[in-house]
């Protein structure tokens, strides 16, 4: 089987040489992490930590290395719907050859129904993120390069309208705060670590989205979505049970709205299909252990296109069973959900009569299909409308989506007026065995794998 393993090779006779320029580069580190990291140069020492050789159809590829020594390449281009869109997603952790992660991210809906059931908005199917709603960057909204496309004034420039060239994507390296820390009586082991981080914003009706994705030096990936802009002046009322009043006494109820996001994760790890979705699940057995409850865990196969709620210590994995790192564990990606509100998309009840489990989910997979691209409403009827009739015909997995619903319920506050302070919804991709150990080690802990040594 294909193993992903470190890069080697290191010639004895120049090992000496390499030790005096590894004390030279850790004395430079030590000088580095003890500020906080600044915006660095778009593909900064890159082809030296493991970057691809992409060519992207649109617009120049993605190439950063980070303080770690990890680096992470990609495409990407502004859809008129989706506004950015990620694609052919690959990741070199420290030392060790390049993966290809992700063949595309993006979000797949954004509804955002009123408590009052007056009015509901399907964002990105209706209006989108991109085009006229994709917003020209300056300096104040980001500190790192703004990356110029061309973005059409009309849906994807095919109808005519024209269209121009604007820095709509931002792309800078921050300091994602302490890697790791650990004293073990000889010393203490600590470093600071840098993430990538890319965003576009979009306005739409009085609400300004943020479409921001972390990619960490640990081979994570965040994708948040932050709103901020305005409160509707055509949503307030008088009734607290809908919403809470932002005006001198009693007065001025703004109505109370849920941001119901649903991104689209199409995976190619270790390369497109052969993907297997696992579900893990840990529960209290009853039984009383000497010190704590006992609680036992495990994995589930999902084999076929289905949907899930979320649960107390669940998540999910899309493994690789033909690749495996350096111990010979097989290498895949965990999908956390972060905090959410749980939520029904209003076009998905019309499935109840036929799901059994109500209509609601916290992720759901999918086969790939290539018109399969919102999750409701979507534009290509041929092959469903919404990922309830994705699913449907409960397909075998191989070249797995997963669809990640995450809900963020506004009640509106006095400090929300005026503009909105910006808050956040989002989940987390999470390597699990992607390398035998971390990526980076510190040198005394370079040997440290399994279970260590009995300390005296």
């Amino acid at each position: 089987m294909p193993e992903l393993s470190p890069r080697r090779g290191v010639v004895p006779a120049i090992v000496a040489a390499a030790a005096i320029v590894a004390l030279v580069v850790a004395a430079i580190l030590v000088v580095e992490q003890a500020v906080p990291a600044a915006p660095a140069p778009r593909g900064e020492e890159t082809k030296a930590s493991g970057a691809v050789d992409l060519e992207c159809p649109e617009n120049e590829p993605i190439t950063q290395g980070l303080l770690s020594g990890s680096t992470w390449t990609m495409c990407w281009r502004i859809d008129p719907d989706r506004g950015l869109v990620l694609q052919d997603v690959h990741f070199a952790p420290a030392g060790h050859e390049a993966v290809q992660v992700l063949a595309e991210l993006s979000i797949g809906q954004l509804e955002v129904p009123y408590d009052t059931g007056l009015r509901n908005t399907e964002d990105i199917t209706t209006q989108g993120f991109g085009g006229r709603q994709m917003m020209t960057l300056t300096e104040t909204e980001c500190l790192g390069e703004r990356i110029e496309t061309y973005v059409p004034k009309i849906g994807d420039g095919s109808m005519g309208g024209g269209g121009e060239r604007r820095p709509v994507l931002c792309q800078e390296v921050v300091d994602g705060g302490i890697a790791y820390r650990s004293s073990d009586g000889a010393g203490t082991e600590v470093a600071r670590r840098t993430d990538l981080r890319l965003a576009t914003i979009s306005k739409v009706g009085w609400y300004e989205y943020v479409s921001q994705y972390t990619f960490g030096s640990d081979g994570s990936i965040r994708s948040d979505l932050g709103a901020t802009g305005d409160l509707s002046p055509e949503d307030y009322g008088d009734d607290p049970a809908h919403g809470w009043p932002v005006g001198p006494g009693d007065t001025d109820y703004a109505t109370s709205h849920s941001h119901n996001a649903v991104w689209r994760v199409h995976w190619a790890l270790g390369g497109q299909g052969g993907q297997v979705v696992e579900q893990y699940d840990a529960a209290p057995t009853g039984e009383q252990g000497p010190r704590s409850p006992l609680v036992e865990g495990g994995l589930t196969r999902i084999p076929r296109e289905s949907t899930a709620e979320a649960a107390d210590r669940r998540w999910w994995r899309v493994m690789n069973p033909d690749v495996r790192n350096a111990d010979g564990h097989q290498i895949s990606y965990q999908v956390e959900l972060g905090a959410t509100t749980p939520f029904e998309l209003t076009k998905d009840h019309q499935h109840k009569g036929r799901n059994a489990d109500g209509a609601g989910y916290a992720v759901a997979f999918t086969e790939a299909d290539d018109c399969q691209l919102f999750a409701t409403a979507n534009k290509e009827g041929t092959c469903g409308s919404g990922v309830l009739d994705f699913a449907q015909d409960e397909a075998e997995l191989s070249d797995v989506v997963t669809w990640v619903a995450v809900g963020f319920h506004h009640v509106a506050r006095d400090e929300d007026q005026s503009p909105m302070e910006m808050h956040w919804q989002g989940f987390t991709l999470t390597p699990r065995d992607l390398t035998a150990q971390r990526a980076d080690p510190p040198s005394a802990r370079e040997d440290v794998n399994g279970k260590p040594p009995e300390v005296p």
